[in-house]
């Protein structure tokens, strides 16, 4: 089978309807589905792939809505667990006039934080190509355990395993703990997506080469409508972005890494970056995911079909 398997957080997104205004100045907000891995499963499913979200939320009216969403979306949910005893975490977000972001987070402690290694069940993994994290869940115990062995169960068994730092200095008691703890799960991974501030805060002046000397086979920096630059230890390019006018950012990266991992799950075995003419084709048309997610607001929401990107791309 070729199901992509994401773990972390699944969270509300309280989005303003205007952009260019601080939180405080925020007149009203708009509630969407939102949370990096949890995006990425629905892109997958969007995209007309196979995904299931690992996860932990409140047993409250925000936690079944999110279930709801996901299930609408054709994101596998059994691995979705609800908490009698913590919220559903909340995230506002204030969106400058570029889109860019600012997030507050209420998660005192937030459901997500609260899935356990003894939680986690090996079938989840039966049918997966590909399984995927990001440093989100590493910043609290005991999601942090169980992100770890769930990466290192899909390690044992073959799978390819995907990491998104997705760095939110909010949410750690320091940035050196951050720094520490995202960077030392690059050792988890096959493919390590990042963005350029993300690059230098975990590899400073090594660039790529941290990440190779921890394993990594791919490594993919992504900048915005600029589009990416990619990473092999024998090879690499940039693929060119797409110019849209951007609305919301929220989910960009998200899109971006269910585009390439829908592609990736259907050649997990024969490790395909090894083929730079297919590698090259792959990220362009996550590019465009990516790039499309931007032009509406909300992540989930937001996230196109496979139909809707082959038109983008005119083929």
């Amino acid at each position: 089978m070729h199901t992509v398997v994401t773990l972390g957080e699944l969270l509300i997104d309280f989005v303003p309807e205007e952009n260019g205004l601080p939180l405080a100045a925020v007149p009203a907000f708009r509630k969407a589905p939102g949370g990096a891995p949890a995006n990425v499963a629905a892109a997958v499913a969007k995209l007309g792939g196979r995904a299931r979200f690992v996860g932990k939320v409140g047993d409250d009216p925000f936690g079944w809505f999110l279930r709801a969403v996901l299930e609408e979306t054709g994101v596998d949910t059994r691995s979705l667990l609800l908490a009698p005893d913590a919220k559903t975490t909340l995230a506002f977000v204030s969106l400058r006039a570029d889109g860019e972001r600012d997030f507050l987070f209420y998660r005192d402690p937030g459901a997500d934080t609260l899935l356990s290694p003894e939680e986690l069940d090996g079938s989840w993994l039966d049918d997966a190509a590909v399984f995927h994290f990001g440093s989100v869940s590493l910043s609290a115990e005991p999601a942090r355990s169980a992100t770890r062995e769930m990466a290192e169960r899909a390690r044992e068994r073959g799978l390819l395993v995907s990491y998104d730092p997705n760095l939110r200095p909010a949410l750690w008691p320091s940035d050196a703990a951050m720094r520490e703890e995202a960077a030392s799960a690059v050792a988890l991974a096959d493919v390590v997506k990042v963005s350029e501030s993300e690059l230098d805060a975990l590899a400073g002046d090594k660039g790529p080469a941290f990440f190779f000397d921890r394993g990594v086979s791919l490594l993919v920096i992504t900048k915005g409508e600029a589009g990416c630059v990619y990473h092999t230890p024998h090879a690499s390019g940039t693929v060119p972005g797409f110019a849209v006018r951007a609305v919301d950012t929220t989910g960009a990266g998200d899109g971006f890494v269910g585009g390439l991992l829908v592609q990736l799950a259907q050649r997990a075995k024969d490790r395909p970056w090894e083929d730079e003419a297919w590698l090259r084709r792959a990220l362009r048309f996550a590019n465009a995911v990516g790039a499309l997610v931007t032009t509406k607001r909300g992540a989930i929401p937001a996230l196109p079909t496979r139909e809707e990107v082959l038109a983008f791309l005119g083929a």
